[in-house]
Protein backbone atom coordinates (compact mmCIF):
# COMPACT_ATOMS: atom_id res chain seq x y z
CA UNK A 1 0.00 0.00 0.00
CA UNK A 2 1.20 3.45 -0.84
CA UNK A 3 1.36 6.46 0.99
CA UNK A 4 0.21 8.48 -1.96
CA UNK A 5 -2.96 8.18 -3.46
CA UNK A 6 -3.50 8.38 -6.98
CA UNK A 7 -6.33 8.69 -8.84
CA UNK A 8 -7.91 5.70 -11.81
CA UNK A 9 -7.22 7.06 -15.15
CA UNK A 10 -10.31 5.93 -18.00
CA UNK A 11 -10.88 6.19 -21.33
CA UNK A 12 -6.82 7.49 -22.55
CA UNK A 13 -4.62 7.07 -19.72
CA UNK A 14 -1.75 8.53 -20.92
CA UNK A 15 -3.30 11.62 -22.07
CA UNK A 16 -5.46 11.90 -18.98
CA UNK A 17 -2.70 11.63 -16.85
CA UNK A 18 -0.62 14.37 -19.27
CA UNK A 19 -3.37 16.80 -18.65
CA UNK A 20 -4.21 15.92 -15.08
CA UNK A 21 -0.85 17.22 -14.40
CA UNK A 22 -0.91 20.33 -16.79
CA UNK A 23 -3.74 21.36 -14.98
CA UNK A 24 -3.47 19.77 -11.00
CA UNK A 25 0.29 20.85 -11.10
CA UNK A 26 1.41 22.71 -7.92
CA UNK A 27 1.66 25.56 -10.58
CA UNK A 28 -1.37 26.30 -10.67
CA UNK A 29 -2.50 25.13 -6.48
CA UNK A 30 0.30 27.71 -5.04
CA UNK A 31 -2.28 28.60 -1.83
CA UNK A 32 -2.65 25.05 -0.95
CA UNK A 33 0.11 23.19 -1.64
CA UNK A 34 3.39 25.17 -1.94
CA UNK A 35 2.60 27.37 0.81
CA UNK A 36 1.48 27.14 4.63
CA UNK A 37 -0.83 29.30 6.19
CA UNK A 38 1.61 31.31 7.25
CA UNK A 39 2.97 32.62 3.56
CA UNK A 40 6.16 30.71 3.76
CA UNK A 41 6.72 28.04 1.26
CA UNK A 42 6.62 24.08 2.36
CA UNK A 43 9.68 22.05 2.20
CA UNK A 44 9.70 19.67 -0.53
CA UNK A 45 9.00 16.26 0.23
CA UNK A 46 10.22 12.62 -1.28
CA UNK A 47 8.44 9.12 -0.42
CA UNK A 48 10.41 5.65 -1.42
CA UNK A 49 9.17 2.07 -0.93
CA UNK A 50 11.02 -0.51 -0.13
CA UNK A 51 10.09 -4.07 1.01
CA UNK A 52 10.53 -3.74 4.64
CA UNK A 53 9.85 0.59 4.53
CA UNK A 54 8.87 3.76 3.39
CA UNK A 55 11.63 6.39 4.11
CA UNK A 56 10.31 10.50 4.05
CA UNK A 57 12.59 12.82 3.13
CA UNK A 58 12.20 16.76 3.88
CA UNK A 59 13.94 18.95 2.47
CA UNK A 60 14.29 21.82 5.11
CA UNK A 61 17.82 23.52 5.17
CA UNK A 62 18.52 26.18 7.89
CA UNK A 63 16.66 24.51 10.72
CA UNK A 64 17.93 22.55 13.09
CA UNK A 65 16.46 19.37 14.84
CA UNK A 66 14.75 20.88 17.79
CA UNK A 67 13.02 22.74 15.78
CA UNK A 68 10.85 19.89 13.73
CA UNK A 69 7.88 18.29 15.73
CA UNK A 70 7.24 15.07 14.10
CA UNK A 71 3.90 12.96 15.55
CA UNK A 72 1.61 10.11 14.71
CA UNK A 73 -1.98 10.65 15.30
CA UNK A 74 -5.00 8.51 14.18
CA UNK A 75 -2.73 6.58 11.48
CA UNK A 76 -1.75 10.54 10.33
CA UNK A 77 1.56 11.17 10.69
CA UNK A 78 2.75 15.34 10.78
CA UNK A 79 6.06 17.26 10.56
CA UNK A 80 5.78 20.75 11.51
CA UNK A 81 8.33 23.30 12.17
CA UNK A 82 8.28 26.81 14.13
CA UNK A 83 11.27 29.07 14.58
CA UNK A 84 11.00 32.64 15.55
CA UNK A 85 14.23 35.15 15.15
CA UNK A 86 14.16 38.78 15.89
CA UNK A 87 17.22 41.30 14.85
CA UNK A 88 17.95 44.49 16.20
CA UNK A 89 20.02 47.20 14.98
CA UNK A 90 21.27 50.86 15.25
CA UNK A 91 18.95 51.15 18.75
CA UNK A 92 19.07 54.47 19.95
CA UNK A 93 17.46 56.14 22.89
CA UNK A 94 14.14 53.62 22.64
CA UNK A 95 13.48 54.23 18.65
CA UNK A 96 14.73 52.03 16.28
CA UNK A 97 16.33 52.42 12.89
CA UNK A 98 15.36 48.67 12.12
CA UNK A 99 14.18 46.26 13.41
CA UNK A 100 13.10 42.79 11.53
CA UNK A 101 11.51 40.26 12.74
CA UNK A 102 10.83 36.82 11.43
CA UNK A 103 8.39 33.53 11.85
CA UNK A 104 8.59 30.36 9.56
CA UNK A 105 6.43 27.76 9.83
CA UNK A 106 5.35 24.57 8.16
CA UNK A 107 3.02 21.57 8.84
CA UNK A 108 3.27 18.53 6.14
CA UNK A 109 0.61 16.04 7.08
CA UNK A 110 0.62 12.08 5.53
CA UNK A 111 -2.11 9.68 6.22
CA UNK A 112 -0.40 6.26 6.79
CA UNK A 113 -1.36 3.25 5.03
CA UNK A 114 -2.86 0.40 7.70
CA UNK A 115 0.36 -1.82 6.36
CA UNK A 116 2.98 0.04 8.35
CA UNK A 117 4.14 0.11 12.36
CA UNK A 118 3.95 3.76 13.66
CA UNK A 119 5.44 2.26 16.81
CA UNK A 120 8.79 2.17 15.46
CA UNK A 121 9.05 5.14 13.53
CA UNK A 122 13.02 6.54 13.37
CA UNK A 123 13.49 10.36 12.42
CA UNK A 124 17.28 11.56 11.89
CA UNK A 125 18.33 15.67 10.88
CA UNK A 126 21.37 15.59 8.65
CA UNK A 127 22.72 18.39 5.90
CA UNK A 128 19.36 19.93 5.63
CA UNK A 129 17.14 16.89 5.36
CA UNK A 130 14.97 15.50 7.68
CA UNK A 131 14.52 11.53 7.16
CA UNK A 132 11.89 9.10 8.34
CA UNK A 133 11.75 5.13 8.23
CA UNK A 134 8.43 3.90 8.93
CA UNK A 135 8.93 0.34 8.75
CA UNK A 136 6.02 -1.97 7.37
CA UNK A 137 4.41 -4.63 9.58
CA UNK A 138 5.73 -7.99 9.05
CA UNK A 139 2.96 -9.43 7.64
CA UNK A 140 2.50 -6.57 5.24
CA UNK A 141 6.13 -7.39 4.02
CA UNK A 142 6.39 -9.70 0.76
CA UNK A 143 6.96 -13.22 1.26
CA UNK A 144 9.08 -15.54 -1.14
CA UNK A 145 7.67 -17.90 -3.30
CA UNK A 146 7.19 -21.28 -1.53
CA UNK A 147 7.49 -24.73 -3.82
CA UNK A 148 4.76 -26.86 -2.49
CA UNK A 149 5.86 -30.72 -2.79
CA UNK A 150 3.20 -33.04 -4.12
CA UNK A 151 2.66 -36.28 -2.21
Amino acid sequence: MSLIVRKPQVDFPAFGSLIDQFFNNEFFDWSNRNFSVTNTTLPAVNIKEDNDKFQVEVAAPGLKKEDFKVEVNHNVLSISSEKREEKTEGQEGGTYTRREFSYQSFVRSFSLPESVDADKIEASYNDGVLVLNIPKKEEAKPKPARVIQIA
